[in-house]
């Protein structure tokens, strides 16, 4: 509970948070998906004939402490079976203060939600005075509580020297979300799932390699980000591109948008003005050659046939691309036709 009210104020971004704990309806956060399972390891004393929590009616309870994620759980599970204040008394006793109350005679039951290597779950099942409560009807609580896991305990799992559980055992988990602000930046958000992912992707004592992150169990809403995640992967720009560089790439798109949007009267101009730049260095060439055959008209000049052989040296050094190669040869004709006749001319003024 301690880590929602901080995310609530504002003095955290990210934070883990027991699955059930958050109410649904807060808009102010978002989850990235449940991370690992969180085991609910509930003790009784050794001669206790209690197979079921609507059984624990008139006993002493250690639920955890006021704001405690173990105590809203255990105190949802006790309701679901009818037992609450009003009929047991319920101590605020977490951890090894909860282990020694119950070995101390203090109180009949422990409820825990703890990792099986965590020091007070090793020293309440490698105890003989204390034993761990079985949760046959497993099954029932997961379909009753969505944000439950039913978890089995394999036979010797915890110590195959001492044969700890001395049987496999039925057990209940919640698990723990990765909850943020819902206005956390959507690239942090994907290198938290990255990280995540890398973290608690493996197996575990209750869980397959490739299991977590889940979008299951969670109980609040994925974001955006989680959501695209999950079903995608990593971002693009992500995937390949350094942290730092995919951010600034992402920043950029924001800022190019006004640009693309000027480019698409662009592209309906470029290519008239594409044509155009091409043309232009073949049909300059025509206002010269014009020119010159009106200067023939008035009489043969060598000046005009030596301006014509200069500007077939020009012409021939024009390139264009082959889609526009019949207009420059129509030049080149055009050019011909001038210089032999000039050239007709000048024989006819030799004679």
């Amino acid at each position: 509970m301690e880590n929602v009210t901080r995310l609530g104020k504002g003095e955290a971004d990210v934070a883990f948070v027991q699955s059930g704990i958050a109410a649904p309806e807060n808009s102010v956060l978002s989850s990235l998906g449940s991370m690992y399972y969180e085991p609910l390891w509930v003790f009784v004393r050794a001669g206790s004939r209690t197979r079921t929590l609507n059984s624990l009616k008139g006993t002493v309870i250690a639920v955890g402490p006021q704001g405690s994620g173990t105590r809203v759980l255990s105190l949802q599970l006790l309701k679901e079976n009818g037992v609450d204040e009003s009929n047991t008394t319920l101590l605020p006793l977490s951890g090894s203060d909860a282990a020694a109350a119950l070995l101390a005679g203090h109180a009949d039951v422990v409820f825990l939600v703890a990792a099986a290597t965590a020091d007070t779950v090793r020293q309440l099942n490698g105890n003989d005075k204390v034993k761990l409560l079985n949760f046959d009807r497993a099954e029932a609580y997961t379909r009753r509580i969505a944000t439950l896991s039913g978890l089995r305990l394999p036979e010797g799992s915890l110590d195959l020297l001492t044969n700890t559980p001395a049987q496999d055992m039925k057990l209940l988990a919640a698990t723990a979300t990765l909850m943020v602000k819902a206005d956390l930046h959507p690239a942090l958000q994907d290198q938290l799932m990255q990280a995540a992912t890398f973290v608690h992707g493996g197996r575990s004592l209750f869980s397959v390699a490739g299991e977590f992150p889940t979008p299951l169990y969670a109980g609040m809403p994925l974001s955006k980000e989680a959501v695209r995640y999950y079903k995608s992967g990593p971002s693009f720009l992500q995937r390949y591109l350094p942290f730092w560089a995919a951010t600034l790439v992402d920043r950029l798109k924001v800022m190019l948008l006004p640009f693309i949007a000027l480019l698409f009267p662009l592209m309906k101009v470029m290519p008239p003005l594409y044509r155009w730049r091409v043309r232009s260095r073949i049909y300059r060439w025509y206002d010269e050659l014009n020119r010159i055959d009106e200067a023939l008209g008035d009489g043969f000049k060598q000046a005009l046939l030596d301006e014509l052989e200069s500007i077939e040296a020009d012409i021939r050094k024009v390139h264009v691309p082959l889609s526009y190669a019949d207009e420059l040869y129509n030049l080149r004709m055009h050019l011909t036709l001038i210089r032999k006749s000039a050239e007709k001319m000048k024989r006819i003024n030799h004679e």
